[in-house]
């Protein structure tokens, strides 16, 4: 079912309609084989993919070549993007998604949560602001990094979206297909977490 445009996410161009114009004919062009339309396509959204791939695992070989996966699969599957739809979230979904599949196959161990903990309103930085430009030193850039990893991927992926990427409640919401209820959930339960975790290694007091 298509969505109404209050609930589409912006795409990463901000060209107005000229831009939303353009970006069509590019897909229309991609979907028929033109690999230069698809490299043009994809130039305004690859550094902020592979920057969100890079904080879920946390080491530039698996950023690397999870994010060629994800463009890799976003080409062979552009047949299926419905027009009408937004772009953008139908890209951060496969990322996501593709994140989310690698690290099974890895089976990383992931932290989980002891317990529901009380919400204590910790928040990684301002929106604006992601928490590497708020670290005034590198150790705690290090520190925070460090312990995102440990984040169940629910949670995890949802810090790296909202905290470090920028994007809205709606637009998280869009991307992860569930509610934006479940989405602030999930950010509220891993800023807590990650505030303990940090506070356990002595970064915060």
């Amino acid at each position: 079912m298509q969505k109404s445009n209050n609930n589409e996410v912006s795409p990463i161009w901000k060209g107005g309609e000229e831009a939303l114009s353009e970006e069509k004919e590019l897909i229309r062009l991609a979907r028929m084989g033109d690999v230069r339309a698809f490299e043009k396509l994809i130039a305004g959204y690859e550094k902020k993919v592979y920057n969100t791939v890079y904080r879920f695992f946390g080491n530039t070989e698996d950023a690397k070549d999870i994010t060629q996966e994800i463009f890799i699969k976003l080409f062979t599957s552009l047949k299926l993007f419905r027009e009408g739809s937004s772009f953008s979230t139908w890209l951060y979904r496969i990322a996501v998604n593709t994140c989310i599949d690698f690290s099974r196959r890895k089976k990383e161990d992931l932290l989980p949560l002891q317990e529901e903990l009380d919400d204590c309103g910790m928040r990684i930085g301002e929106y604006e602001n992601p928490p590497e430009a708020c670290a005034e030193h590198k150790e705690l850039k290090k520190a925070i990094e460090g312990a995102i990893q440990t984040l169940p991927e629910d949670q995890r992926i949802c810090l790296i979206l909202r905290d470090i990427q920028g994007f809205s409640y709606m637009e998280i919401s869009s991307i992860l297909n569930c509610s934006q209820g479940t989405i602030k959930s999930r950010i509220s339960r891993g800023r807590r977490a990650l505030r303990e975790l940090l506070r356990k290694k002595g970064t915060f007091y």
